[in-house]
């Protein structure tokens, strides 16, 4: 029966993947002497925020997320990061393998929210493995066992990997996520005021909903507002 203990030495932002791509590096050891056909490797991948600190600023970023932080001794729970699979080679003793875990930055995704709210330091993460083990039997063939569910391995990855993966595939972006209607509101806005890029419609409405309300000016529209502006029309 195969003794299986597994580490996670790093992991790096994969420069060269055609999508945003982490790539942790494995440790795989066999302690019972047996030789390993290949394995069927599954890889739950968690965030235990709990097990680490936050600077002000982070604890403000994260509060849609977990609420006030005197509540997070109750909200702060683990974050679902990704599910993965490989297949491992054949080996005998201790291997080296790598598990590429493709990263969202759809901010309505708990993770990339988390993710994004980090400043510095480190991700406490857990890797929960499961799979189908296949030994070689020496006679041609080989048996076939399951990893145990308590095979697991802990990894702090740096923020900073966190950082270089968004600067590689959406360097100084984030990305958001509105209804087909909204984007349609938007689209006009931007058609009718001639703006050249989304961040600039975006700025241009922030700007616009800085200026005095419609009560503000006795209820009549803001000078130079037009009727069919959506910021204009949509002020409660």
């Amino acid at each position: 029966m195969a003794d299986l203990l597994f580490g996670c030495t790093g992991a790096v932002a994969e420069r060269y993947a055609a999508t945003p791509t982490l790539t942790f590096a494995l440790t795989i050891t066999e302690r019972s002497g047996v030789k390993i056909h290949a394995i069927a490797l599954r890889a739950q991948i968690r965030i235990e925020p709990h097990r680490r600190r936050y600077s002000a600023d982070e604890a403000q970023r994260l509060h849609d997320l977990f609420g006030d932080p005197s509540r997070w001794a109750e909200t702060v729970k683990p974050i679902q990061l990704a599910t993965v699979t490989t297949m491992v080679p054949s080996f005998t003793a201790v291997t080296e393998t790598n598990l590429e875990v493709p990263c969202t930055y759809d901010l309505e995704v708990a993770s990339a929210r988390y993710l994004q709210g980090l400043d510095d330091g480190t991700v406490p993460l857990l890797l929960l493995f499961s799979g189908t083990v296949f030994i070689d039997n020496g006679a041609g063939g080989f048996t076939i066992e399951l990893i145990p569910w308590s095979a697991e391995a802990t990894c702090r990855m740096p923020v900073s990997v966190v950082h270089d993966l968004a600067d590689i595939h959406f360097p100084n972006s984030a990305w958001l996520r509105f209804s087909h209607g909204t984007l349609d509101d938007l689209s006009a806005y931007k058609a009718r005021h001639a703006l050249p890029t989304w961040d600039a419609t975006l700025q241009a409405l922030l700007a616009t909903a800085g200026q005095p309300g419609p009560e503000d000016l006795g209820g009549q529209p803001r000078p130079g507002a037009s009727p069919e502006d959506p910021a204009q029309a949509r002020q409660p």
